[in-house]
């Protein structure tokens, strides 16, 4: 009996025996514990346990019997994806099908005549306890969408895999979704799933012919281990028309990174190379198979050399903000009417590094907030000192990342920011790139309302670069929509 809270439920136990007295005998000693199924025969027994298959806890299985005998149904339980998750306790007098019966996959055997009605409830007890076990592990080693193991069993398998194979040579895969977070927007989670599961199932089959471990790491990121493959080119296109014929009407884009073995390279290395090979390939239709090498591995090594030397540049102030003038041109002659906050780094060794460089680097691992918060200082005091030196009122538009709409304080920063320099909100406007809107896109437009609510204007960067239609426009609260070229 299994509580959960204040509810109760009663274990089901198939007793299967071809003698009338045997089940009798066994019902005597179960009924008061467990709900009782009963069948004649191996058949019978088949046919319950496929119609209660979710229900029945252990089957009580006896070995001789007419029509389908018991080592049929062990055969065929242990056959079947769905039925041999159900422990079998065989019934039997003879010593060596107790043996046979074991090898076949029995969980344990009780012995004819029974023994005492204690003995056969501590052992169907055990075997059930035992068996729920496995299946709360089993529901937490499988990622519940795709049927891959789930992050951190495969994380904990490749380890193993590794440790007890060294003699192993597998190249790691990562493959993702392009743009998934906006087919999740358009198309909603269901249909986000239904993709999801598709993946799953044609990963799993390239795993069934070959050796290798997949799991969904999070999203739409899967990563593979699998033995060398002669053609990537042809995995990938594999799992590109399997995309295509499920899923005809809508366009499902995938891409893939592969990072070759090498020798003495810790797997866990491996994957995150692929990952990286992955990420190049973004947004790139033309070429959605990248495969790490040495341009990559610089690359590498400059992102890492970028993320240590961060808190030291704003220290240090080698970081600068820029001001763009943006001109209203509608009139004769042009007039300033705003600027835009641009950030650039000035590195003491590595000289002017591109905004394109550590910008989505930092977005990545959510450091972007940092430069974040020293742009809207840096633009506040400028638009302040304006005011102040040259008499003049100069709105200036500073960026908003997805990592700041998540942050818990971002409006008391904002707020504290115009209460400090004596700004009016409309001074600080914030801008928001579409593609932001497309990640739990609920939350992002409830902070959008409350900001403008507290007197922030919005303005929407790069309209048109994803998957935003017009019609979802309606939904945007937003002053100020800034297309893309």
């Amino acid at each position: 009996m299994i509580r959960s809270g204040s509810i109760e439920r009663v274990e089901t136990v198939l007793v299967v025996d071809d003698q009338e007295i045997n089940r009798d005998a066994l019902g005597a000693i179960l009924e008061d514990r467990y709900e009782l199924l009963y069948a004649e025969n191996g058949q019978q027994a088949l046919d319950l346990i496929q119609a209660h298959m979710e229900d029945i806890s252990v089957v009580m299985l006896d070995l001789m019997m007419p029509v389908m005998n018991g080592f049929e149904v062990l055969k065929r339980i242990r056959a079947d994806e769905d039925l041999k998750r159900i422990p079998v306790i065989v019934l039997t007098a003879e010593r060596e099908a107790e043996l046979r019966a074991l090898q076949a996959g029995a969980a344990d055997f009780i012995t004819k005549p029974f023994d005492e009605a204690e003995v056969i409830l501590a052992r169907v007890g055990r075997i059930i306890e035992l068996s729920e076990g496995r299946k709360l592990i089993s529901a937490a080693e499988r990622d519940r969408v795709t049927g891959l193991y789930s992050r951190n069993f495969y994380i904990e398998y490749i380890n193993r895999l590794f440790r007890y194979h060294p003699e192993l040579r597998m190249d790691a895969l990562a493959l993702n979704v392009e743009q998934f977070h906006s087919i999740n927007a358009l198309h909603g989670r269901d249909f986000g799933d239904e993709i999801l599961r598709a993946a799953g199932r044609e990963i799993r089959a390239f795993l069934a012919e070959t050796e290798g471990i997949a799991g969904r790491i999070e999203g739409d990121r899967f990563g593979i281990f699998c033995v060398k493959q002669p053609d990537y080119a042809a995995v990938l296109d594999r799992f590109q028309r399997r995309m295509n014929e499920q899923f005809p009407h809508v366009n499902i884009h995938l891409r893939m990174g592969v990072a070759p073995w090498t020798e003495h390279t810790d797997p866990f290395l491996l994957a995150d190379r692929a990952r990286s090979a992955s990420k190049l390939a973004r947004g790139d239709y033309q070429r959605p198979l990248r495969f790490f090498d040495g341009e990559m591995q610089k690359r590498e090594l400059m992102n890492q050399r970028l993320l240590n030397d961060l808190n030291r540049a704003l220290e240090e102030k080698q970081l600068t903000v820029f001001y763009q003038p943006k001109y209203a041109v509608r009139c004769d002659p042009p007039r300033l009417v705003s600027a835009e906050a641009l950030v650039r780094w000035r590195h003491p060794e590595l000289g002017m590094i591109s905004p394109g460089v550590f910008i989505p680097l930092f977005e990545g691992n959510g450091l972007i907030g940092l430069i974040d918060r020293f742009v809207w200082q840096d633009a506040a005091a400028r638009i302040a000192d304006w005011r102040d030196r040259y008499g003049i009122l100069l709105p200036v538009s500073v960026n908003l990342s997805r990592n700041d709409v998540f942050d818990p304080q971002l409006i008391d920063r904002l707020v504290g920011l115009i209460r400090d320099h004596a700004l009016d909100y409309g001074m600080l406007k914030l801008e928001v790139t579409e593609s932001a809107y497309t990640d739990n896109a609920k939350k992002v437009l409830d902070v959008i309302r409350r900001l403008r609510e507290t007197g922030f204007e919005i303005e929407m960067d790069d309209f048109g670069s994803g998957y935003s239609s017009l019609n979802m426009l309606s939904d945007m609260p937003i002053d100020v929509l800034k297309m893309d070229m």
